[in-house]
């Protein structure tokens, strides 16, 4: 039902797109024609003040029909019935253009009835940029004695450049469709590598933990046999057997809770905490696991009271605890210190491991992510425990960070804020 949701969600926001698109090209369709035709008019009704000029200081009339004459899109003529010389033609070109506000460049040409051909005229810059001559052919016309033709060899870029917003916004929409569908594409993608990752993950979680119930069913029920309790080694060997079973149930439990968390939020039961006794439950634990370690709470407060929840924070201190004894290639040498930071509660985890470089702290919090040496390769884990520790602290609303220390080891950091 979710995977319906969401395919109806990004299909109706792909058509919205699209459509929005579409309509913003017919839009820019539509004002191209508007612009094309407001320049024809302009164009047209130039022209004519030009024969009227034309015929100002003659003993002639402006016949009644119109002169003006459009052959094409980027080509016209004018009907003059009249001598005219180029250099007044131009003059009188030029200055009716700028008046009528057309700034593109054109080419015009002249009739001349005794060579029966028309008369290349002259290729004028109205625009600022530098334009390079062409040759360009003017056509005859048959009825017509005294005329003159212009063309506009620029006036499709011309519309263009006056519809540039029209052109960005759509750039824009095309763009963003494009990352549209990208983003929707990595998405599905994302989601099909976490519903492989999760069934995966539940399968052989599942897989693991049938054939690991009866492993610890048959080895409790060994080491209560006389004949094992009676023999030194097959005791040890079922003790190791036992010892390794919890430890694999511990890491399967722990990926279970992972992988629901991942679909589910963690829900928290926030009270209000004293913390130091819960510090030193934590290391009493880890102490029956590893009693060669030494972990010593440093604070001159006289009591540290945050608002969490204990399972979920007894968990978070546990795992940072357990990697940094886990990293150590010495005897593990652990300091937690605690102190007012401003408005904020400071806790460092300060260990003597062999510590992260700098190129890897940035992954540390990754799901599954393992610093790739020789160590790491000795420790049994599943590159899970910094990832609860980072989700914890982030449903807590909590910072934490790592940094190396000058000598040896690094130090884990944890800003609380205190109401």
């Amino acid at each position: 039902m979710k995977l319906n949701k969401l395919n109806s969600s990004i299909l109706i926001g792909l058509i919205a797109i699209i459509g929005i698109l579409v309509a913003q090209l017919l839009w820019t369709k539509e004002a191209f024609s508007i612009e094309e035709k407001k320049f024809s008019q302009k164009t047209h009704v130039t022209l004519l003040e030009v024969a009227k000029k034309l015929y100002q200081g003659t003993n002639q009339e402006l016949p009644g029909k119109n002169p003006v004459r459009k052959i094409s899109n980027d080509y016209y003529i004018v009907n003059i019935d009249n001598d005219f010389e180029p250099e007044i033609l131009e003059f009188y070109l030029i200055s009716e253009f700028k008046k009528m506000n057309i700034t593109t460049d054109f080419e015009y040409a002249m009739y001349n009835c005794q060579s029966d051909e028309m008369v290349y005229g002259n290729y004028i810059s109205l625009s600022e940029k530098k334009q390079t001559k062409h040759s360009v052919h003017f056509p005859k016309h048959k009825n017509l004695v005294y005329y003159f033709a212009i063309r506009f060899p620029n006036e499709t870029s011309y519309l263009f450049s006056s519809l540039r917003f029209w052109f960005v916004l759509s750039i824009a929409l095309i763009v963003i469709l494009l990352v549209y569908v990208y983003s929707i594409f990595t998405l599905l993608q994302q989601k099909k590598y976490s519903d492989l990752q999760r069934d995966f993950i539940n399968n052989m979680t599942h897989e693991f933990k049938t054939p690991l119930s009866s492993i610890l069913i048959a080895s409790n029920y060994l080491i209560r046999q006389n004949p094992i309790l009676q023999d030194e080694k097959l005791e040890k060997y079922t003790h190791i057997i036992i010892d390794q079973s919890n430890k694999l149930n511990q890491h399967i439990e722990k990926i279970l809770t992972v992988a629901k968390s991942d679909n589910a939020p963690l829900v928290l039961n926030k009270n209000q905490l004293d913390i130091l006794p819960i510090l030193e439950s934590v290391i009493e634990n880890i102490k029956l696991k590893h009693p060669e370690t030494k972990i010593e709470i440093k604070t001159n407060l006289a009591a540290v009271t945050i608002e969490a929840d204990e399972f979920h924070f007894s968990n978070l201190v546990y795992n940072l605890l357990d990697n940094a004894i886990k990293y150590c290639e010495n005897k593990p040498e652990i300091s937690i210190a605690i102190a007012k930071v401003g408005k904020h509660l400071q806790f460092d985890f300060t260990d003597n491991g062999i510590g992260i470089s700098s190129k890897n702290i940035p992954f540390i919090f990754d799901k599954f992510y393992r610093i790739p040496s020789q160590k790491s390769n000795e420790v049994t884990g599943f590159g899970l425990g910094l990832y609860y520790a980072k989700k914890v602290c982030d449903l807590h609303h909590w910072k934490i960070t790592v940094k190396c220390n000058p000598e040896k080891g690094c130090t884990f950091s944890l800003l609380i804020p205190q109401n």
